[in-house]
């Protein structure tokens, strides 16, 4: 059944039944009562034609006080009998206020506005609380106790802020707070928060595999006042992603799992419970973007120039086009533990005056290939100015790799362009004549 909202289709002593001797409206799942529930609009005014037309109830006080449509009073000590009852009233706030006047119990009416799966169960917390799943799957559309007096829940969340959240494994998160839609303290009506959950495209691993497997167990988050350089100055960041090397995809598909987590994700300083934390990280296109104060260690550099930062006064900062790519090896310099490779700009090559390109870092792109069949490379495109280089512009080199006795010298030129994902290969001959008799 869908949602009641006509009296016609309540029955006393079916999907109602009042109770004058205790002053109790109990609401049961029966006849054309389910779980959707009732709206308070639609009890009130079942309520109104039952004082009405029977004899045995108007001796008694009548027990709603209606305010709105979506706001009411149980009044002169009538309430609902438990909170079975509570739950399956709809679209409204409410209290319940006793024979002398006390309000015992204050209830928001939470409605969500967009799509929830009909299985996922979104939830909230109040400011300091802990997280709280609502009651039924779905869309939500449920009061909730934001007071109680001693007997009736002994709390007063009614000066909080309250934030709800939908956050389902697979699915993009949704969360919104009182501040948000507008309000500065917690009432008793019915209020709309935007919650909203689609495919997630880019959550590529499940829950078990990110537990339990690299690099996923090497990344961690870390809550706390930090320093980074971008682009040769700095900025203030307030939580740090360690990455792992890991791409952005993992990175994501990591952070999202921990802001699921009902336990600890602070790797260093007090607790910071997951589950209560705000998005952290997400996708625009192919760019990852952090949310205010949010920093990434520890990235593979291939994808310097698809993350944007944002810093603790809002501001996004991006780091100058990082150019990237991968140097491959063949087999006999893989196998040649002696095997070297160097990258120097081509104009001066073949000179005393050759010189050597330097990495993002500063770092001169040079090695030993140590048994790895590939190596990643960055060069920073718009400021490397190394030689007299225009920056921003092309540049020409020549990467060379010798071994001694597994691999001949071999060289092979290349251009670093404004791009990622750039290859140069190097395939050197096998070395039939070196000899060092000992």
């Amino acid at each position: 059944m869908p949602l009641i909202i006509d009296p016609d289709l309540l029955n006393r002593d079916t999907e109602v039944t009042i109770e004058a001797s205790t002053k109790t409206i109990t609401l049961s799942i029966a006849g054309n009562l389910d779980a959707a529930g009732v709206t308070g609009q639609a009890l009130y005014s079942f309520l109104k034609e039952e004082w009405k037309d029977v004899a045995s109830l108007i001796p008694y006080a009548f027990p709603m006080l209606s305010i709105t449509p979506e706001q009411f009073e149980f009044i002169s000590g009538w309430k609902p009998a438990n909170d079975a009852t509570r739950n399956l009233l709809r679209t409204c706030g409410w209290r319940e206020i006793d024979d002398n006047s006390v309000t015992n119990r204050e209830y928001m009416g939470i409605i969500s506005l967009g799509s929830i799966g009909a299985l996922n169960t979104a939830y909230y917390a109040f400011t300091n609380g802990n997280k709280t799943p609502f009651n039924f799957a779905g869309p939500v559309n449920q009061g909730i106790q934001t007071f109680g007096t001693a007997a009736h829940g002994n709390f007063d969340n009614r000066a909080q802020g309250l934030t709800t959240f939908i956050r389902t494994q697979g699915q993009t998160y949704g969360s919104a707070t009182t501040d948000s839609i507008g309000l500065t303290a917690l009432n008793y009506i019915a209020n709309r928060f935007p919650l909203t959950e689609s495919l997630n495209s880019k959550i590529s691993e499940t829950d078990e595999n990110i537990d339990a497997n690299t690099p996923y167990t090497n990344m961690s988050i870390t809550f706390g006042s930090v320093v980074r350089v971008i682009g040769g100055s700095n900025f203030d960041f307030k939580i740090v992603v360690d990455g792992a090397n890991g791409t952005v995809q993992e990175i994501n598909n990591f952070v999202q799992r921990q802001l699921r987590l009902n336990s600890n994700i602070n790797e260093t300083g007090a607790p910071t419970i997951g589950s209560l934390q705000s998005q952290l990280t997400g996708f625009v296109g192919d760019t990852l973007k952090t949310e205010t104060g949010v920093f990434i260690d520890n990235y593979q550099v291939t994808d310097t120039n698809n993350i944007i930062f944002t810093d603790n006064g809002s501001v996004e900062r991006a780091f100058p086009f990082i150019a990237s790519g991968t140097l491959n090896f063949n087999s006999n310099l893989t196998a040649d533990s002696t095997s070297i490779y160097r990258v120097f700009f081509y104009e001066n090559y073949g000179s005393a005056s050759a010189l050597l390109v330097n990495d993002n870092d500063q770092n001169p792109i040079s090695g030993l290939i140590s048994g790895r069949s590939s190596i990643g490379f960055s060069f920073d495109y718009d400021a490397n100015n190394q030689g007299g280089r225009t920056p921003d512009t092309n540049a020409s080199v020549i990467v060379i790799a010798i071994g001694l006795a597994g691999a001949q010298y071999v060289s092979a030129q290349a251009t670093i362009t404004k791009s990622a994902g750039q290859n140069i290969s190097l395939v050197a001959p096998l070395e039939r004549n070196y000899t060092n008799p000992a």
